[in-house]
Formats: C-alpha cells, sequence, structure tokens
C-alpha cells in the first residue's frame, strides 16, 4: 500500500522550510545549520543500559562501533565566544543504516533538557533537544562531560588541538522526560579529518535511527524539512548503509 499524500498546506510549509534552508546554505557557502565545525574519526562504546531496558538493542546491549564525530558552534560565534554547540555522532552498524546522533549544549535538568542554551565550554550537557520515542515512551538521549577526560577547550581550535594531545571522551546517556540520566556508553573522539571531509558530511537525525528508536511529531518534521533543504543546496546526501566512510 502506497503511503497517504501528505495535506496540500503541509507540502506547501515543508517545501517552504526546504527553500530557506537552502538559501541560508547559499547564502553561508556551507551548510545551513551549525557552519563551522571540525569532524573527527572516532568510536562510540555501549556498556548497556542501568536499570530497566530501553526496548533498543542498540543502547541496551554491549557493544562497540567506529564512529564519526563533529562538533560546532551554531550561529557561528568567533572564538571562545558563547553560542549554542553542537555534536554530531555518526554511528556505523554493520550492515545497516548509520545512527546519526545529533545533539545541542542544553542543560541537565528535566525542565532545561529540552531547550538549546549557549555556552562557551565543548565539554558540557548535549541533548537531543526534541524527544525520540522507544516503545512508544519518550526518551532524550546525551552526551555528558566525562569528569576524567581531557577537556575540550573553549574554541574549535582547543577542539583540534585536545584531540592532538589524547583522545576525549564524553558519556553517553537516556533519560525520560522527567528521570534522571541513566549511562549507557561513551564516544570517544579521535584524529581530526579533513575540511573537505568536515565539509562532505551531512547527518540525518530523522531517518537514520535504530531499530527501535523513532522521531515524531512537528519538531521532527520540522528537523526533516530543515536538514533537507541544506543538503540539497551543498549537494550532499544522506550516506546509506554501513559503510565505514565519511563522505557523504
Amino acid at each position: 500500500m502506497s503511503a497517504p499524500s501528505p495535506h496540500p498546506i503541509a507540502s506547501r510549509a515543508g517545501s517552504a522550510l526546504r527553500l530557506a534552508a537552502a538559501a541560508l546554505a547559499h547564502l553561508r557557502r556551507a551548510r545551513a545549520l551549525h557552519p563551522a565545525g571540525r569532524s573527527f574519526a572516532g568510536e562510540v562504546t555501549i556498556w548497556g543500559t542501568a536499570g530497566p531496558p530501553t526496548g533498543v538493542a542498540l543502547l541496551d546491549e554491549p557493544g562497540r562501533y567506529p564512529a564519526t564525530v563533529r562538533l560546532s558552534k551554531g550561529v557561528p560565534t568567533p572564538g571562545s565566544w558563547p553560542d549554542v554547540l553542537g555534536l554530531a555522532v555518526r554511528v556505523h552498524l554493520d550492515e545497516e543504516r548509520p545512527f546519526d546522533l545529533l545533539a545541542s549544549s542544553s542543560a541537565a535538568p528535566p525542565a532545561l533538557r529540552a531547550v538549546p542554551l549557549p555556552r562557551r565550554r565543548f565539554a558540557g550537557t548535549y541533548t537531543t533537544i526534541m524527544p525520540l520515542h522507544a516503545r512508544g515512551r519518550r526518551v532524550w538521549l546525551a552526551a555528558l562531560a566525562d569528569p576524567e577526560s581531557t577537556d575540550l577547550g573553549r574554541s574549535l581550535a582547543d577542539v583540534g588541538a585536545a584531540t592532538r594531545a589524547d583522545e576525549p571522551r564524553l558519556v553517553l546517556a537516556v533519560a525520560s522526560a522527567t528521570g534522571r540520566w541513566r549511562p549507557f556508553g561513551q564516544v570517544s573522539i579521535g584524529t581530526q579529518l579533513s575540511a573537505r571531509q568536515d565539509a562532505a558530511l551531512a547527518f540525518d537525525p530523522i531517518g537514520n535511527l535504530p531499530a527501535g528508536l523513532s522521531a515524531v511529531g512537528p519538531m521532527a518534521w520540522l528537523r526533516a524539512q530543515t536538514y533537507r533543504g541544506s543538503r540539497e543546496a551543498h549537494g550532499a546526501r544522506v550516506q546509506s548503509g554501513g559503510s565505514l566512510g565519511v563522505t557523504v
């Protein structure tokens, strides 16, 4: 059975959003969202979810996966000025499409984990901002500062220097709308990729989700249209399959 046709108003609104994102990408001569960033080879280690399982095998079952990691500034402001910072992690899964985790600088308390917040330091709380759905329940994913890790600094230049000196880490965690964060793994940030590889990366936080996890609702629709418009503007396409390549 074919999928139902979108409502004409929704279709027009989606087209307008994609055009706006494309126009911004053309103006910036880069991706529309978080144009200034650094990308790195990395690794994601899953320990498994502490406490009740989420129902998402990737989060609940131990494993280790190669990853591509991007840290970025949203506006972007110069140097170490405050900004809404971004973290993108592409987990390269075997024989499946990749898992794209996108998160923005936020805060840990329940009332603030859905709000993007400017800050200076790249080590801190990043959340998915919008909820995801696991077994019909709303969950948020986050990357939290690891107190035992090398600090990432206050600028993109500092981030690059930190990865040359060591392999910084962030802790991956999951929470309900009002629950505490439950760590389930970590992401390690390794060798920096070239500017060309960084420019070629494109993420899909709506389509590239693991089995058992979904994104629905107005915010998911809005992000899907915006990212699509940005990708179309700079000629990128979302990577499919389990390839370990980082260009798209």
